[in-house]
């Protein structure tokens, strides 16, 4: 059975139904309708069996010249009681509020992790049915590191290609540690160009130690370390 154009000036119900919600009598609302289920929206071969109440598909009909390229599009608030399964990709323009954990293989931001604390929980390496966490170190800048051990007989420590464009050569600091015996060892002096720096040892002998580089990165703005604020929200640091 075919019908043209319908209109239903008070309500439509489809199925056995009564749902109190829409109201009764003179508390009904106009305009409301009512589907028992299972609804199916879209075009027909998306579904080949009943897997939700309502299902929706992509727009395919063929009055329409064109189709729009989302399921789904809706202005206001959404809320979802329940657990939610998602296949693709997200996009968040604002912000997004976790009460309990995320759980993720692999995440990258394109801005800053603001956190009270910072830290990593894995499976204990050598204890079976435990677990291992470590925290973070903090501290009031944004720095990177390099460390290893020189006793390449030209007393110079080589420092990453990628530095030049990553770290401030004037925040460069060295930490030395010997190996085998009092060696006296100073840094020389940093050569920001050749990417080295160069050691010196009591006597000119051969160095042998440990070292620590530190650097603040220059890529990103210096982070605020203290803020008038009430929140986080307030942080001048993005």
């Amino acid at each position: 059975m075919k019908f043209g154009n319908i209109f239903i000036g008070k309500r439509l119900f489809v199925g056995c139904g009564k749902p109190e919600a829409l109201g009764k009598g003179e508390t009904e609302i106009r305009g409301s309708g009512y589907v028992e289920g299972p609804l199916q929206i879209g075009q027909d071969t998306d579904y080949s069996e009943v897997e939700a109440t309502l299902m929706i598909g992509a727009e395919f009909n063929s009055d329409s010249e064109t189709h729009p390229d989302k399921a789904i599009k809706a202005k206001g608030n959404v809320e979802i009681i329940g657990d939610t399964d998602q296949t693709g990709n997200m996009e968040i323009s604002g912000d997004m509020t976790i009460g309990g954990t995320m759980k993720s293989n692999y995440a990258t931001w394109s801005g800053s992790i603001v956190a009270t604390s910072k830290l990593f929980d894995i499976k204990h390496p050598t204890k079976d049915g435990h677990r291992l966490a470590h925290g973070c170190l903090e501290g009031p800048e944004h720095a990177v590191y390099t460390r290893g051990r020189v006793c390449n007989g030209k007393n110079v420590i080589d420092l990453p290609d990628y530095w030049d464009g990553l770290i401030d050569y004037e925040t460069l600091t060295v930490q030395l540690t010997s190996i085998g015996s009092h060696q006296n060892v100073i840094v020389k002096r940093i050569s920001p160009m050749e990417r080295k720096v160069y050691l010196q040892a009591q006597g000119g002998m051969p160095v042998d130690a440990f070292y620590h580089i530190m650097a603040q990165r220059k890529d990103i703005d210096d982070l605020v370390v203290e803020y008038e604020g009430n929140s986080v929200e307030d942080s001048p640091n993005g």
